[in-house]
């Protein structure tokens, strides 16, 4: 970590064990990701209920390059518990962030475009033109948003092809 590790207590005296237990969970935070700027850590315990226990809340804020994240957990009974269930959420958090900054996230290609070129409405089914003049065959089955009566010649539509007995078809198509 670049800046000191904060730790903050709300409505509660924070012991020397305490405060190691949070500082050994932050460096280890600094072993999956290795450039965080700020680690603040707030420990406090919120009013107590009638039917509960005394409850503990750890919240976990980073700054790293190019944004902030915020760890805020439920509360829990044992402090302890509190701590450690903070700090994993704080080092998932921060492994996905790390695998979108090495673009390790799978992207998910967008569906391709066409527009309607032909239409057999008796017979059920049409043809699309690609934007690379493909024509492909669509059944009524495979619209997802509309009727396939309220189609009109030139709609622009999204779809997923697929090889048909006859040549390419579109498995869905979706009204744009």
């Amino acid at each position: 970590m670049e800046i000191q590790l904060q730790i903050t207590s709300r409505n509660i005296h924070l012991s020397d064990a305490i405060r190691s237990e949070i500082q050994k969970k932050a460096e280890k935070l600094d072993k999956f990701y290795d450039r965080i700027i700020r680690c603040r850590v707030v420990v406090e315990s919120p009013h107590r209920h009638h039917h509960q226990g005394k409850l503990y809340n750890v919240n976990i804020d980073m700054t790293i390059p190019g944004g902030e994240l915020v760890v805020k957990r439920k509360a829990h009974e044992d402090l302890y518990v509190a701590i450690r269930d903070s700090f994993n959420a704080a080092r998932r958090k921060l492994e996905d962030f790390a695998r979108r900054q090495r673009g390790d996230v799978k992207q998910h290609e967008e569906m391709p475009h066409a527009r309607i070129s032909s239409l057999f409405p008796e017979l059920g089914y049409g043809f699309l033109t690609t934007r690379d003049n493909h024509e492909i065959y669509f059944h009524e089955n495979s619209i997802l948003n509309r009727k396939f009566d309220n189609l009109t010649l030139g709609m622009e539509v999204r779809f997923v092809e697929e090889e048909g007995e006859k040549g390419p078809q579109a498995s869905t198509v979706t009204i744009l």
